[in-house]
């Protein structure tokens, strides 16, 4: 890389980086309600957001540094597995369609904030409401620590090296969260989206005709993988690869809206109509996806080498090394920036959504029941403080040889809050006994698959002997393959065998009853704008209440 251009490409970066924090603070007096100290408010935006800036932050909740850094990451390292990212974000709206307006129409009816809050009011057990919201908080952990770990490998590339940086990162994400609430991501998602589009357009028209056409980068990666004793490896999928790749696809495209992040973005906007809107039109967001999957194969032919971390190659820098040789001094900087900005505005929204599940259903349903609003508020802007922290720890203590598999290992544990959250939303047939019982196996049963799953370098041998990534070999069970399947959809098909066969067995024996359930059938079809639904609105004392009286059911 070419030293001399480090200064210029960091100002540009600090530049815009500040330019970014400060619209942060800003965001505070942007549709400013009467008081943030609300959940409703700091937490959800108000619940005002209507299709433009809904898709703005969902977007940008959900294409993250996870996709500008990870994926074509993974493209680099082992060819077109990597791939899976552009079928799942296809086949996931689609699924949302179905299950997120029904989500946003009873959380909207009964002022639920997390998915916790619908787990307990829908099977009347706040012990359920209570794992499922550990569960979301652990999950997104890791997935806030990849978006650090996007910045930190943009650092490295201009020659940055070390641990301060990340915590300056941390420090500044940090303020503006705790200010602004979820209003500051919202309104940064503007600025991040337009400088991904700019980036990528620019990278999928310049990086190729400097490096001799499309022919010469997949003949370049084609060499690569040839030579690498790895079967699996590619630029077309070995057969041994398609059920892993097929299974982790669909088994992500299941996860990725039942984190707790996606669905305060839901939560967030104005309507049932706009949720509908956004489903449709967030597709366009995979075209870029594609696009940018591609920069692992280019990265290939333009011969960057990644950066050496701790004697292993840290393969989540070839992107930005590949930006910094193929780009001007100054237009690196704003595609390092692009990456940069591009992880603030999840791992925001993320810090946000983990800390109004503490809030709501550990702090409020077991430490404080007789807390405020305003007190609720003020201890999820502290427990955003915390997880931020505990995802910089995470990136400082691991050394995952990808970066994806965080998230990936993320996706193995929140993919066991499926039977309760998503069947919820159309039927009370499970048992709540019998879905703590699901989640428990499938959780198990997840982690301990992980655990035992090695990574594998290039060469054939082995890197790690444990955490290896989310893909299973059948081999652990007798088969003479190399066949691989996805560890969360393994594990959650065990939840869900578990929490069916254990429903009629409680229920005959008759020892536990169902808990009760605090929604009707209407609450899940119900508009904001629909005859006797008043919207949520803060008072003066910040007690989020509909209007009961205007309520044909009392609110």
């Amino acid at each position: 890389m070419r030293g001399g251009g480090h200064g210029i490409e960091l100002t540009i970066f600090v530049l815009l980086f500040a330019l970014v924090s400060v619209l942060g603070f800003l965001a505070s007096r942007w549709r400013r309600a009467q008081s943030l100290d609300h959940l409703d408010e700091w937490g959800l935006g108000g619940r005002s957001f209507g299709p433009w800036v809904t898709w703005f932050l969902v977007g940008g909740d959900l294409y993250t540094a996870y996709t500008f850094v990870a994926v074509p990451a993974l493209l680099y390292g082992v060819g077109a597995l990597g791939f899976f990212a552009v079928p799942y974000t296809i086949v996931v709206y689609p699924l949302v369609f179905l299950a997120a307006p029904r989500l946003w129409s009873v959380s909207h009816q009964h002022g639920y904030v997390t998915p916790a809050d619908f787990v307990r009011g829908r099977h009347g057990s706040p012990t359920l409401a209570l794992v499922v919201a550990i569960t979301g908080i652990v999950a997104t952990m890791p997935y806030i620590a990849l978006q650090l770990v996007g910045i930190e490998a943009v650092l490295k590339a201009m020659g940055i090296n070390g641990t301060w940086p990340l915590w300056i990162a941390f420090a500044i994400l940090a303020a503006y969260t705790y200010q602004s609430g979820l209003r500051a991501p919202a309104l940064i998602a503007f600025v991040k989206d337009t400088l991904i589009y700019v980036v990528v357009l620019a990278a999928v028209v310049i990086i190729p005709a400097k490096l001799g056409g499309w022919h010469a980068i997949f003949g370049a990666a084609d060499a690569k993988f040839a030579a690498t004793p790895r079967l699996s490896d590619g630029t077309l999928l070995a057969h041994s690869a398609q059920l892993g790749y097929s299974t982790l696809a669909l088994g992500s495209a299941l996860a990725l809206f039942l984190y707790p992040h996606s669905v305060t973005g839901l939560l967030a906007a104005r309507s049932r109509d706009t949720i509908k809107r956004n489903m449709a039109a967030l597709p366009a967001y995979s075209l870029i996806l594609g696009l940018v999957a591609l920069l692992g194969y280019m990265a290939i032919a333009a011969g960057v080498r990644p950066i050496i971390t701790n004697g292993q190659p840290d393969s989540n820098t070839v992107v930005p090394l590949l930006f910094g040789a193929m780009f001007p001094h100054w237009f690196a900087g704003v595609a390092f920036a692009a990456i940069g900005i591009g992880a603030l505005v999840p791992a925001a929204i993320m810090s946000i959504a983990a800390a109004n599940l503490f809030t709501r259903n550990i702090y409020r349903q077991y430490l404080k029941p007789t807390a405020t609003p305003a007190e609720e508020a003020r201890v999820s802007r502290i427990a955003s403080l915390m997880v931020k922290l505990g995802a910089v720890l995470v990136v400082i203590m691991l050394d995952p040889q990808f970066s994806i598999d965080l998230q990936l290992i993320g996706g193995v544990i929140i993919l066991q809050t499926l039977p309760a959250l998503v069947f919820g939303l159309y039927t009370r047939w499970f048992h709540r006994w019998a879905l703590l019982a699901g989640w428990a196996v499938g959780l198990g049963l997840g982690l301990w698959m992980a655990y035992v799953t090695p990574s594998v370098g290039p060469t054939g041998a082995v890197v790690k002997q444990h955490w290896g990534g989310s893909l299973w070999t059948l081999r652990h069970i007798g088969i003479t393959t190399t066949t691989t399947v996805y560890i969360g959809l393994v594990a959650v098909a065990a939840n869900i065998v578990v929490a069916v066969v254990l429903t009629p067995l409680l229920r005959a024996f008759g020892h536990h009853t169902d808990g009760p359930d605090e929604t009707a059938a209407e609450d899940y079809s119900v508009e904001a704008c629909d005859h006797g639904v008043e919207p949520l609105v803060v008072d003066l004392t910040g007690a989020a209440e509909a209007d009961a009286a205007s309520s044909p059911r009392g609110g």
